[in-house]
């Protein structure tokens, strides 16, 4: 099931989905579809002039696989330019992910600072691309393709605090207009950063995820390559702190990311 079918899913029936096990990472299903499905359902909560700026995202527990899930919206409040949006993904009667969102209509305003600029990678072309190998890597990982130019591999030994490279959809893919949905799985689809500093597989998953979203959105496409990189701030007691920015390929910032994530090694 192609990444734009479930989008199209959870905005006709939010309340009974069904995520496929090709999507599942380990136990669970893919995060950053989890995060896009819900960011769906508080899309359609919200006025079009009001895009989203910011997502605060928490995952309380596994979403499992081929088991019925829903995704609840409420509208917090509705200002004059800002509407603040919770959203909670439902299964088995329990919480197992809180999404809450500020989507702002633009302002007027003398303040105007660029971002910095992107930093220098090798073309895709030349880059390695992380497989997807069957019973070994995750199954979303089919839908994905991540090909490193930055530090190394997972479980691998490599002791940069920097990890990244280009990414976009494989596999078959609806060519459409890239949206914040989108960007949510383009981003979480790299592993947590700290996995290249061992030397043997080990479970890693995310507490919590910030991200903040550049608009209006770049015009790119589904099957556009884009450009990934994460730096590690701090990693002790089994939890790992980092930052990471998603650019077009020619360099122009498109989201700012945030996770704690935990380590079981």
């Amino acid at each position: 099931m192609r990444f734009s079918d479930l989008l199209d899913a959870v905005r006709s029936q939010p309340q009974a989905l069904s995520i496929p096990a090709e999507w599942g990472q380990g136990r669970a299903s893919f995060g950053g579809l989890i995060a896009a499905l819900q960011y769906e359902a508080m899309r359609a909560k919200v006025p079009a002039d009001r895009p989203v700026r910011s997502l605060a995202i928490t995952f309380v527990g596994p979403v499992e696989p081929d088991v019925p899930v829903s995704f609840e919206v409420d509208v917090l409040r509705e200002g004059k330019a800002v509407s603040q949006v919770l959203g909670r993904v439902m299964q088995k009667g329990q919480v197992v992910t809180l999404v809450q969102g500020s989507f702002g209509a633009s302002r007027p305003s003398e303040v105007a600072v660029a971002a910095q600029p992107a930093p220098e990678m090798k073309h895709w072309d030349d880059c390695q691309e992380l497989p997807y190998i069957k019973g070994v890597t995750p199954e979303f990982m089919k839908h994905l393709a991540m090909r490193w130019s930055v530090g190394g591999l997972p479980f691998t030994g490599n002791k940069s605090r920097d990890m990244g490279g280009w990414v976009r959809l494989r596999g078959d893919v609806k060519e459409e207009a890239l949206s914040e949905a989108y960007i949510l799985a383009l981003v979480d689809a790299w592993p947590p950063a700290l996995l290249p500093h061992l030397n043997k597989p080990a479970a890693g998953s995310t507490l919590t995820w910030t991200i903040e979203f550049v608009q209006p959105l770049l015009a790119l496409n589904t099957l556009d390559w884009c450009k990934y990189l994460v730096d590690i701030e701090l990693a002790r007691d089994g939890y790992g702190h980092a930052a990471a920015k998603l650019w077009s390929a020619d360099g122009q910032l498109i989201a700012m990311s945030r996770q704690t994530v935990t380590i079981f090694a």
